[in-house]
């Protein structure tokens, strides 16, 4: 009994290695799993269809390898970075669009701003619980459609997560709700583009069609994005400092097309800019308000040319002023569709000395503002 048992499995065991083989032969019109495909270059890129994968380790020159497994998927299969404080060692990341003149396939980029119709992305991500990091979006936006550098317009940063206390760029401006969630926002000013990061709060590991449009137009009524500037691409990926191994990308996928007869008439100019007081440190303004095709939105305040602030009615008052010293404001008006007006003629401020009175100290005279 025990020897027609030991052969039983003996033939059993042969059937399976047979079938097995059989297995490994490459049958006629079968194709075997692509392979991982895996860069260790800091400037290395892979292809993924209609988007590319790009190391980008910019700040560092620390082993940091890179491993794509199919559709959008892939890893951070190397890297233990040890930076504490600021620039990040690296951005790998997965894109559509073109970065610095490399372009993807079937992106649909650039598009206008003022022209965008929609741009929705859903991003599934592998999070681990060691290292510092941030899991961040990293949009551009360029004054013209293409460009082979660095984008002067706008850099759009989303943050869904971080880990280790790091913060975005600039500084903490304000807090929005926008396509239902919240979000704390930072600004800053690069040398030669402007950076507004979106910070969701409480962080998250993956985001379904998550409304770009709604951010970027925020961030018009803001004056940090331009509306005749161009979105030139939208990239995600991982900003490290420390760590980083095992941080993933499950899927991704971003969708943007150009509007159709969109609105693209901006708001009649505000007129009548009046200083109506001013103390040692601030100076009160008033306008006319503006007309538009749709509806008038707000209005952006400058002083000297540069953006002090936003208001949705006709009165201002720009505060943290020097005493005794002439500043000039303009105004200029905006819509939902993210169209700005030409600026307002220029209208004097002069601060009143320290201890001084208030709008009994004040001047004001006209000029137009080139």
């Amino acid at each position: 009994m025990a020897r027609l048992l030991r052969a039983r499995a003996l033939a059993a065991a042969l059937a399976i290695a047979f079938t097995a083989a059989l297995s490994a032969v490459a049958l006629p019109g079968a194709q075997a799993a692509p392979a991982a495909t895996t860069t260790c270059s800091g400037t290395g890129t892979i292809p993924a269809g209609d988007y590319m994968i790009q190391a980008n380790e910019w700040n560092s020159t620390a082993p940091q390898c890179l491993t794509y497994n199919s559709g959008t998927a892939w890893t951070v299969s190397t890297a233990n970075f040890n930076l504490s404080g600021g620039a990040p060692a690296t951005y790998p990341s997965i894109y559509k669009g073109c970065h610095w003149g490399l372009c993807t396939g079937n992106s649909g980029f650039p598009i206008q701003m003022s022209n965008l119709g929609s741009a929705v992305s859903s991003w599934n991500t592998t999070q681990p619980s060691s290292g510092t990091y941030d899991v961040a979006y990293d949009i551009w936006f360029n004054s013209t459609p293409t460009t082979t550098g660095q984008p002067d317009g706008t850099e759009v940063m989303i943050w869904i997560n971080s880990r280790g206390g790091v913060q975005p760029f600039g500084s903490q401006t304000g807090n929005t709700n926008v396509d239902g969630m919240n979000w704390n926002v930072w600004t800053g000013q690069q040398t030669s583009w402007k950076i507004i990061s979106y910070v969701l709060n409480p962080g998250a590991t993956s985001v379904s069609n998550l409304d770009l449009k709604a951010l970027f137009q925020d961030a018009v009524a803001r004056g940090s994005i331009n509306p005749s500037n161009y979105l030139l691409d939208v990239e995600a990926g991982f900003e490290i400092w420390q760590g980083g191994q095992g941080l993933g990308t499950n899927s991704f996928s971003v969708t943007a097309t150009a509007g159709s007869g969109g609105d693209t008439s901006p708001p009649s100019v505000p007129a009548n800019p009046t200083v109506t007081g001013t103390t040692a440190s601030s100076a009160a303004l008033s306008w006319s308000p503006s007309t538009d095709n749709v509806g008038v939105a707000g209005y952006r305040v400058y002083r000297n040319g540069v953006q002090v602030g936003t208001t949705a009615g006709t009165t201002f008052t720009d505060t943290g002023l020097t005493a005794s010293t002439r500043y000039t404001y303009t105004v200029a008006a905006y819509d939902a569709a993210g169209n700005v007006s030409a600026q307002s003629v220029g209208v004097t401020a002069t601060t009143t000395s320290s201890g001084g009175g208030g709008a009994g100290g004040c001047t004001a005279t006209y000029s137009v503002t080139l």
